[in-house]
């Protein structure tokens, strides 16, 4: 029996210095190749940074339109990247001024590191700092790592009963969180949402969960539109060879004759935005969360007669990921219900393939581990 212990404290020994000798992380290298790479373990240098295990990772859009074509807009990718942003892990160490987290605590990791002299961070408004230092945005790596670095106020506890898969889900999640608190939403609002794709429907949760009597889902596919009944939807009504003044009739009929008091417009289709506004009653509020094309066009006479608000939103700010974990473990907005597809670590490469090839059946894919 002695001997038995010491062979199993010995294997365990072994196991933990074998990984302990790299950080596997998912790497893209160039257009069209993700490898798995080993990179240096981090080491805690700053006093208030925590190490983190990565436990669980969505796959975002931008991780597509990076391995696709390579950049966003004036973000370029110019040398291998770590990818991943949306992550959740367990805190394995800390640096010696870290009070809001202890080792073994599990978190949900917001990705976008402010300037914190930039004039924006000053004025609360964080997620607009020029300066941002992104996960997963050229030139900064991702947390698609076994371990990851992170200060200890940019971590949410995860609460008993909230899964990592639901932890990865936040980073989404708390973009809906933010559109709505920029919207104003409250109880009994009639709300229209705009394309019902993944932050389409966060967003209407999430309008649900703050109050809102009426939402109404509109989208040009039935599959997504079945699915927005899992999130909120008092209606939903597909707008396929509508024009955009047909579809703001459409709508106000659904809401009893009336226009909404706020529209999220989530697909950054020239007609969505432009029934968006038709739609909006006077002095409703738009916002503009879908990214479409630089430029587009619409009846500016929409926002100046109906002296409504249009107003644009981007990512997430303050208090925004920890209302987000809140609503998850409330149970007030099911995550769960977006999670479509799962891969291991290992096959993150598939991952990316697969999700663009079965576009229209994937919502959100989790990659799970390496730790």
């Amino acid at each position: 029996m002695k001997d038995q212990i010491i062979k199993t404290v010995i294997k365990d020994i072994i196991k933990d210095s074998i990984s302990q000798t790299g950080n596997s992380a998912i790497v893209l290298r160039k257009v069209g190749d993700i490898v798995v790479e080993q990179r240096p373990i981090p080491i805690i240098e700053d006093s208030h940074c925590v190490k983190i295990a990565i436990k669980a990772t969505g796959i975002c859009g931008s991780d597509i339109h990076y391995y696709r074509n390579g950049g966003i807009g004036k973000y370029i990718l110019k040398a291998p990247m770590v990818l991943g942003h949306e992550s959740s892990g367990q805190v394995v160490e800390i640096g010696n001024a870290v009070t809001r987290v202890k080792v073994g605590d599990r978190v949900a990791i917001e990705p976008g590191v402010p300037n914190r002299y930039s004039d924006e961070t000053k004025e609360g408004r964080y997620n607009l700092c020029p300066h941002m230092a992104f996960a997963a945005t050229p030139p900064i790596d991702g947390t698609l790592v076994k371990y990851y670095l992170s200060p200890e106020d940019f971590l949410v506890k995860l609460p008993d009963g909230v899964s990592y898969e639901e932890g990865a889900c936040v980073e989404p999640l708390s973009v809906g969180v933010h559109a709505n608190k920029l919207a104003g939403v409250h109880f009994g609002n009639r709300v229209v949402v705009l394309g019902a794709g993944l932050v389409g429907l966060l967003t209407g949760a999430v309008a649900r969960a703050f109050g809102a009597s009426d939402v109404v889902f509109v989208d040009v596919f039935d599959n997504r539109l079945d699915r927005a009944k899992d999130f909120g939807a008092t209606h939903t009504f597909n707008a396929s060879k509508l024009s955009a003044q047909e579809l703001a009739d459409e709508v106000k009929e659904l809401l009893g004759g009336q226009n909404a008091d706020i529209v999220f417009e989530c697909s950054g289709a020239d007609a969505c935005i432009d029934a968006g506004l038709k739609v909006t009653k006077a002095g409703g509020t738009m916002v503009q969360i879908g990214m479409g094309k630089n430029y587009t066009s619409f009846s500016i006479a929409e926002v100046s007669g109906k002296e409504m608000k249009l107003i644009g939103c981007f990512r997430y700010s303050f208090g925004d990921y920890r209302d987000a974990v809140k609503l998850v473990a409330s149970g007030k907005v099911n995550v769960k219900a977006m999670i479509t597809h799962r891969f291991k670590f290992e096959d993150a490469g598939k991952a990316y393939d697969f999700n663009i090839a079965h576009v229209g059946e994937v919502v959100k894919t989790i990659i799970t581990g390496p730790a």
